[in-house]
């Protein structure tokens, strides 16, 4: 144990460099204190999970499911690749059971888009009438006034001119409507040419959208960004990223986790994914699934 010296001329000493230290402790305290970037975005804010997928789990896996995720993935058309949507009728269940929305309606593929033009409907007609039907089943399903319905865009990279016509006369035929229009599109740097300078560029399907709409001077499109690649993506696990980390500014919401998983884009996380190369949920609901993280429980506001 230390003690203080019994000389005056030490106690002196003593004195003035306690003294000394409280002062510079308090001036410490009164400055103001920094935190970085870093855990500034990813502790400050909370975070929710989400899943989706085509087939609707069943109301008897509500329970369970709610237990982890905080929202859901609720599909107005018919999901990709299937004939029929399952989640018809589901929103007051799922209502009940405290889960939040994120809104979504099918895209069309490119060769879709084409053939509609080779048979007389151009993009943009084609998009209106796709935009009516998913308008008329959210007012169908209950959904309220301002809810953002996202259109599902699969195919990445830099659209196509006929892909943007079709996209954009979406958002702003949902945005004519009492619904808010939004994206669910990747947010994953694809070759793009060669810049200005002659070395090689990278685009993502969202930032060509955003361009697109501000040279546009078009209705604002919220983004569900897909990015699934580790990193940033952490792989299958629920602990919910900020979407923040997905690189993309101003993301509503973050698809951090596929099924099944990309192994090219998930060497990484492998690890966190079933030995079949799915998401899977927890038992005893076992479902493969795709995760999303939000900063709201409802990203759609969909209640």
């Amino acid at each position: 144990m230390y003690g203080v010296s019994s000389d005056p001329k030490d106690r002196m000493g003593f004195l003035l460099l306690s003294t000394l230290t409280a002062v510079l402790l308090a001036a410490h305290a009164a400055l103001p204190q920094q935190v970085s970037s870093k855990s500034f975005s990813t502790q400050t804010a909370a975070s929710y999970a989400g899943f989706d997928r085509n087939v609707y789990p069943g109301d008897a896996a509500l329970p369970e499911l709610r237990k982890h995720f905080d929202f859901v993935g609720y599909w107005l058309t018919d999901p990709p690749g299937e004939s029929k949507n399952t989640w018809v009728g589901k929103r007051g269940i799922l209502l009940r059971q405290g889960f939040g929305f994120v809104v979504v309606a099918n895209g069309r593929l490119d060769k879709e888009i084409q053939r509609s033009a080779k048979q007389g409907k151009p993009p943009a007609a084609l998009a209106r009438q796709d935009a009516a039907a998913a308008v008329t089943a959210a007012r169908r399903e209950g959904f309220p006034a301002h809810t953002i319905l996202f259109l599902d865009q699969e195919e990445g990279g830099r659209l196509l001119d006929e892909q943007a016509a079709y996209l954009l006369a979406w958002t702003e035929a949902v945005a004519a409507s009492d619904y808010l229009p939004g994206v669910y599109a990747s947010g994953e740097p694809v070759p793009d040419g060669n810049g200005p300078d002659g070395r090689p560029v990278t685009i993502t399907t969202i930032q060509d959208v955003r361009a697109r709409v501000a040279a546009g001077h078009l209705h604002e499109i919220a983004i569900w960004v897909t990015l699934d690649a580790c990193p940033p993506a952490p792989g299958c696990v629920l602990a919910p990223p900020s979407p923040g980390m997905s690189g993309v500014f101003n993301a509503t919401a973050w698809q951090y986790a596929q099924s099944p998983r990309r192994k090219s884009k998930t060497q990484a996380c492998g690890k966190t994914y079933a030995s079949d190369g799915n998401c899977d949920t927890p038992a005893p609901a076992r479902f493969d699934v795709d995760l999303s993280s939000a900063s709201t429980s409802d990203p759609s506001h969909g209640r």
